[in-house]
């Protein structure tokens, strides 16, 4: 039987540590949660050098609306001279961005740390388990 997929849901939760916005999220980021999770992202992009961590370590599922609300985040982020960092401990998700050719494209961190620790100036965009 084929299961249908109509219940998404999407929660987030934000703290702001040393200086920069840490946006856990968890559950899905599909279709129908990525109007929500982009006009949030909007808002946190809108002023200028903004400084974000994306925790996507309980996130469930992303399909390629969600992809794509990342991507969005993180040019709006770089066009403000700032920056946007994925922190995901699965491997699942680093496969997803390879096959989507978005390998190379994030900044990605195992371990919220690193994420924090990680100096914008080393221009280092690959994906790491850093």
């Amino acid at each position: 039987m084929t299961e249908i997929h109509t219940t998404a849901v999407l929660r987030s939760s934000e703290r702001v540590i040393a200086g920069t916005t840490v946006v856990a999220l968890s559950g899905e980021i599909d279709l129908l949660t990525a109007h929500q999770l982009s006009a949030r992202l909007d808002m946190l992009t809108a002023g200028p050098r903004p400084d974000l961590v994306l925790d996507l370590r309980s996130v469930s599922f992303i399909d390629c609306a969600g992809l794509s609300v990342l991507r969005r985040a993180q040019n709006r982020a770089a066009a403000r001279d700032g920056r946007l960092r994925l922190l995901t401990s699965g491997t699942g998700f680093l496969r997803i961005l390879r096959h989507a050719q978005l390998g190379g494209v994030f900044e990605i961190h195992a371990r919220l740390p690193n994420a924090l620790a990680a100096r914008p100036e080393s221009g280092d965009t690959s994906a790491t388990a850093g």
